[in-house]
C-alpha cells in the first residue's frame, strides 16, 4: 500500500469522526475571515498560485500516460524524450507556483496573527478591572500567545493544504472519469464496500475512545486534587491510602485504553485488507480492460496515479480537519475576549472637565459591593469631600474599604449607589481618559516594568524628554541611587524591578507620579512595607510630590498623616469618625486606640 493509505489506515476512526463533526466544530473559524479579507491582493495571489500548482500536478499523470502509450508501448524513444521534457517544464512551473503559494499564505498567516494578537491585547486593555478579578491573567496570556501560534500554523499551512487537497480531489476525480469511465464506475461500486463497514466499526470505536478519555480525566482530576492538598494528605497520614486509590484509577484507565487499542487494531487490519483487496481488484479490472482493448496501458497507469492522488488528498483533508478543529477551539477562546463588552465605558456625550483643574473630590452617599448589589457591600453610605490642595487620610483595619475607595474614584468599578464627583462633575459623565489624567497614583506595591529606570519614570508621561525625567527623579530622590549605577538611567531593572530594593521601587513610582504632574494624588499605603531608613527617604519624596496637590492617602502608619487636613476612620465600609489627628486623639475612639499602639504617650498628642 502507499504511504497515504497506511497513514489513513493508522487512524481511521479519527478520520471518520473528524469528517462527520467538521462542519459544526470549525464554525468558529469564520471569525478569522475579516482578518483574512483585509489583504485581498495577497489572498488572490495565494489562490492563483494554488490553482496553478494543483493544475500542473494533475497534468503530469496525463503526460506520463502518453509517454507510456506513445513511447514505451510504441517503442519510440523520441516520444519518451519529448514527454520527459514536457514533464520537466510543467514540474518547473509547479515548483515556482508552489513556492509562491507557500510564501504568500505564510505571510498572510503571520499578518493575521499579528492583527489578531493586537486586537485582542487592545481589547483586554479596555476591559474593566472586574474582568481581571474573574479571569486569571496567566490564562489570558496563554490565549494571547499559545492560541495565536496555533492559528498562525493553521492559516500558514493548513488552510493552504486543505484548499490544495480539495482542488486535487476534484481534479483527480474529473481526470479519472475522462481517462476511463469504466474504471471510475468500478471505483464507485467498490467504495461503499470499504466505507460502510469501516464507518460502522468506527462508531463503536468512538464510544470506546470517549470512555478512555473519561477515565483519564478522572485520573488527572484525582492527581490534581491530592497534590494540591498535599499538606492535608500528610497531616492525616493518607499517603498510602491515596496511592492505592490512584493505582486503582490508573488500572481502570489502562484497561479501558487496552480495550480501545484492541478494537482499533481490528479496524486498522480491516482497512488494510479491504484497501489492498480493492486495489488488487482495480488492477485486475484495469488489466482486463487493457487486454480487451477498451483501455490502454498508459491510461491504466494514468488512472491509478489519479486514484492514488485522490486517496492521498483525502487523507490530507482528514488531517487538516483535525488541525482545524483544534484551531477552532483556539479561535473561539480568542473571540470570546473580543466579544466581551466592557462594562465601564465612556458616556455617549462626555462632559469636559474644567480647565485649569480644581482638584476637588466628593463622595455622596456611596455604596459599593463587588459583583453587584446582591452581594455583601464593601462601602455603605460613604460621604466626604476634599477641597483643592487638601490632604485627606483614610485609616482603618484591613477590609474596611480604603483601597476600594481609591478604585472607585478612578472608576475601576462603578458605584452600586450614590455618586462620586471630581471637580464638581459625576465621574460617570466623564471620559475615562480625562478622568484618570487627573490622578497620580502611587501603590503600596508599585508595578515596575522590565525596562530601564528612565522608561519606568517616563511611563507617567510618554514622550517626556530626558531633562524632565531627571528633574522628576531628583524630586523623588531617585537620582541618589541612580548615580551609583554603571549605566545610570539606562540601567535595566529586571522583571517587576527585581534589581531594586523596596524603597527604590517606591521612589521610582513617586518619580513617575511627579512626572505625570496630575492635580490629585492618590497614595495607597506607600510606606507601609519599608524599613525605617527607606521610609524616611520615601516620605521625604512624598512631601515633594504632595506640594500644591489635593491628596487622598491610605496609611497604616499614623506618623505619615499627622498633618492631614482631615482623617477619615473607616470600619466595616462605613465612616465611623473623622477629624484632625489631635481631634481624633482627644475623642478617645478607634483612632485614639491606634495612636496609643503606634506612638509613645508624649507623641500621641
Amino acid at each position: 500500500m502507499t504511504d497515504q493509505a497506511v497513514s489513513a489506515a493508522s487512524d481511521p476512526d479519527k478520520i471518520v469522526s473528524e469528517v462527520q463533526d467538521a462542519p459544526r466544530q470549525i464554525q468558529p473559524l469564520r471569525r478569522l475571515l475579516p482578518f483574512l479579507l483585509r489583504y485581498p491582493v495577497r489572498l488572490s495571489l495565494t489562490v492563483f498560485f494554488l490553482l496553478i500548482s494543483a493544475t500542473t500536478s494533475l497534468a503530469i499523470p496525463a503526460l506520463l500516460g502518453g509517454a507510456i502509450d506513445e513511447g514505451f508501448v510504441a517503442q519510440n524513444i523520441d516520444m519518451v524524450g519529448q514527454y520527459g521534457w514536457l514533464i520537466i517544464g510543467i514540474a518547473a512551473i509547479m515548483a515556482i507556483a508552489s513556492g509562491a503559494r507557500f510564501y504568500f499564505i505564510s505571510v498572510i498567516g503571520e499578518r493575521v496573527v499579528a492583527d489578531l494578537r493586537h486586537d485582542v491585547f487592545a481589547h483586554l486593555l479596555k476591559l474593566e478591572t472586574g474582568y481581571f478579578d474573574r479571569h486569571r491573567v496567566g490564562e489570558l496570556t496563554s490565549r494571547l500567545n499559545g492560541d495565536t501560534v496555533s492559528i498562525r500554523n493553521a492559516v500558514g499551512s493548513s488552510f493552504s493544504l486543505a484548499l490544495r487537497s480539495l482542488v486535487t480531489i476534484i481534479g483527480a476525480l474529473t481526470m479519472m472519469i475522462l481517462t476511463s469511465p469504466v474504471l471510475t464506475l468500478a471505483v464507485v461500486v467498490a467504495l461503499p464496500a470499504i466505507l460502510i463497514p469501516v464507518m460502522a466499526y468506527a462508531r463503536r470505536l468512538r464510544g470506546m475512545s470517549r470512555k478512555t478519555q473519561d477515565a483519564l480525566a478522572d485520573l488527572s482530576a484525582m492527581a490534581t486534587e491530592m497534590l494540591g492538598a498535599n499538606r492535608t494528605v500528610k497531616a492525616f497520614t493518607q499517603e498510602d491510602v491515596q496511592s492505592v486509590h490512584y493505582s486503582q484509577s490508573s488500572e481502570a484507565s489502562y484497561r479501558a485504553e487496552v480495550k480501545r487499542l484492541g478494537a482499533r487494531a481490528v479496524l486498522v487490519g480491516m482497512v488494510i485488507f479491504l484497501g489492498t483487496a480493492a486495489l488488487v481488484g482495480l488492477v485486475w479490472w484495469g488489466a482486463r480492460s487493457v487486454f480487451e482493448g477498451t483501455v490502454t496501458a498508459g491510461q491504466l497507469a494514468q488512472f491509478l496515479v489519479y486514484a492514488l492522488m485522490a486517496s492521498g488528498a483525502l487523507t490530507n483533508v482528514s488531517e487538516v480537519l483535525g488541525t482545524l478543529q483544534s484551531v477552532a477551539g483556539a479561535t473561539e477562546r480568542l473571540t470570546e475576549i473580543l466579544d466581551t463588552e466592557p462594562v465601564i465605558v465612556d458616556p455617549a456625550r462626555p462632559v469636559p472637565l474644567p480647565t485649569p483643574a480644581l482638584g476637588t473630590v466628593a463622595f455622596d452617599r456611596v455604596s459599593f459591593a463587588y459583583g453587584g448589589a446582591g452581594n455583601e457591600p464593601v462601602l455603605r453610605d460613604v460621604s466626604f469631600a476634599v477641597g483643592k490642595g487638601e490632604t485627606v487620610a483614610l485609616v482603618g483595619p484591613s477590609g474596611s474599604g480604603k483601597s476600594t475607595t481609591l478604585s472607585l474614584l478612578q472608576r475601576f468599578y462603578d458605584v452600586t449607589a450614590g455618586s462620586i464627583l471630581v471637580d464638581g462633575i459625576d465621574i460617570r459623565n466623564l471620559a475615562l481618559r480625562d478622568l484618570r489624567q487627573r490622578f497620580a497614583y502611587v501603590e503600596q506595591e508599585p508595578v515596575i516594568f522590565a525596562g530601564t529606570i528612565a522608561d519606568n519614570i517616563r511611563f507617567g508621561k510618554p514622550g517626556a524628554g530626558m531633562d524632565e525625567v531627571v528633574a522628576a527623579a531628583r524630586a523623588a530622590l531617585v537620582d541618589d541611587f541612580v548615580a551609583d549605577m554603571p549605566k545610570g538611567y539606562d540601567t535595566m531593572v529586571g522583571e517587576r524591578g527585581v534589581m531594586l530594593s523596596g524603597g527604590q521601587k517606591q521612589r521610582l513610582a513617586i518619580a513617575r507620579a511627579i512626572l505625570k504632574n496630575a492635580p490629585i494624588l492618590l497614595l495607597d499605603e506607600a510606606t507601609s512595607a519599608l524599613d525605617a531608613q527607606s521610609e524616611r527617604l520615601v516620605q521625604k519624596a512624598l512631601e515633594h510630590l504632595m506640594e500644591g496637590r489635593t491628596t487622598l492617602v491610605i496609611a497604616h502608619r499614623l506618623a505619615t498623616i499627622r498633618d492631614a487636613n482631615t482623617i477619615l476612620v473607616l470600619d466595616g465600609g462605613e465612616i465611623i469618625d473623622q477629624g484632625t489627628h489631635d481631634q481624633l486623639v482627644a475623642k478617645g475612639g478607634r483612632y485614639a486606640e491606634l495612636a496609643k499602639l503606634q506612638f509613645r504617650p508624649d507623641e500621641a498628642l
